[in-house]
């Protein structure tokens, strides 16, 4: 065995170990499959550096520093951020792309640009420190576009009103290693700034490292405070693993938690309704029937469903939802939207769920955001973080 090899079993032996000893046999059996990946791709792909392999080899310990780490989650400084948090995503990303090049290698082969995949994690580390801000417009109700029988991509529409709805939607921010208590703040400060009607936060607030300290996201949404009355939001997932902590930031700012419920809000582009509704695992379907039958619409206003995962709009009873605003997705994470191309890792794979953009079932709408932050691969790449002011347009039936 070679002293890399010799590092790398060492690593990840020290990182089930702890993880076992320091949290439970689920995250060690977790991290252990996880970093076992990533380490036969290190060991694999390493040969190909061998004028800089002692740097490599500083990176890779760092990646077992990163995940060792994890078993004593919490909110870390800038200075352990810079050190250890981002360049160990930044390798154990780039590592994992090098896949296929390390299946060249390990057959005898010299893979072409073995430095290619730490190239694309390089630009994954900017799109993951940084969210793009845009203004779209969405058109719903009544000839909204050409008839949608099945769920399928659908074109945001040409029509305009002289005073449209104005919302900004909040989804995934994910308050952690690459979401700082600061960005996420300022994120929320200029969403108050940009005056909307209605702000909407759809979800999955935080990570295992931000649920140590109940008053991180407090602070986080405190610029929300700014916006009394009109800022709401709905569970993620994620939400549910410290809900006691997500309701009470939410309390604390002002921000109406809606779980399986529903407001009526008048606004200066009219009436509208919105429906909350918790995340769950089984049978969508009688779960959000039961919600909108306990919540029916009110006419003559425009229903507006916080759905955190996009693949239940499906199973959303017909005619519900004049617009959806899901996340989940985090757009994808990895794809080709900075290129101006709607492919993703997901679509690559068949995953059939709606990974970002606008999508249409029937009459209903859905608006998949690509998330604010991200969680579990540690990057994004080619899908940026979003940031966005949506003006949405209604159109009369019969128009």
């Amino acid at each position: 065995m070679t002293w890399f090899g010799a590092l790398t079993l060492g690593g990840w032996v020290s990182v089930v170990a702890v993880a076992a000893l320091g949290r439970n046999r689920a995250f060690a059996t977790f991290v252990g499959v996880v970093v076992g990946i990533y380490s036969l791709a290190a060991v694999a792909i390493a040969p190909s550096f061998p004028a800089v392999l002692p740097g490599f080899a500083v990176l890779h310990g760092l990646v077992y520093a990163n995940f060792l780490g994890l078993s004593r989650p919490r909110m870390r400084s800038l200075a352990y951020r810079l050190v250890v948090s981002w360049p160990g995503a930044f390798f154990s990303a780039g590592t994992l792309f090098s896949l296929p090049w390390g299946v060249v290698a390990s057959l005898g082969f010299e893979p072409w640009a073995p430095w290619l995949p730490y190239a694309l994690a390089a630009v994954g580390m900017v799109q993951s420190l940084t969210t793009r801000r845009d203004e779209i417009d969405v058109v719903i109700g009544g000839l909204s576009g050409p008839s949608a029988l099945k769920l399928a991509p659908h074109p945001r529409g040409s029509a305009r009103e002289p005073r449209p709805l104005r919302l900004v939607q909040l989804s995934d921010p994910h308050l952690g290693p690459f979401m700082s208590v600061a960005r996420l703040r300022r994120i929320a400060q200029r969403a108050v700034d940009a005056r909307p009607d209605l702000v909407l936060l759809t979800g999955d607030f935080l990570t295992m490292e931000s649920r140590t300290d109940p008053d991180l996201l407090r602070d986080a949404l405190s610029p929300f405070r700014g916006l009394p009355g009109r800022v709401f939001a709905c569970h993620g997932n994620h939400d549910h693993e410290a809900p006691a902590l997500v309701a009470r930031a939410m309390a604390l700012n002002g921000i109406e938690l809606l779980v399986d419920d529903a407001r009526e809000i008048e606004t200066d582009a009219g009436s509208v309704q919105i429906v909350g509704v918790d995340f769950v695992w089984k049978d969508r379907k009688a779960h959000l029937q039961r919600v909108c039958a306990e919540h029916p619409r009110t006419p003559g206003s425009t229903r507006v469903v916080l759905l955190h995962d996009p693949s239940a709009f499906k199973d959303l009873p017909p005619g519900e939802g004049d617009l959806v605003l899901s996340g989940h997705t985090h757009g994808g994470q990895v794809g080709l939207l900075s290129l101006g191309l709607s492919w993703t890792f997901l679509r690559l794979f068949g995953v059939r769920i709606p990974d970002h953009g606008f999508w249409a079932r029937g009459t209903d709408r859905m608006y998949v955001h690509r998330g604010t932050g991200h969680y579990g691969f540690p990057l994004r790449l080619g899908v940026p973080a979003e940031e966005s002011l949506m003006r949405v347009h209604r159109v009369l039936e019969g128009t």
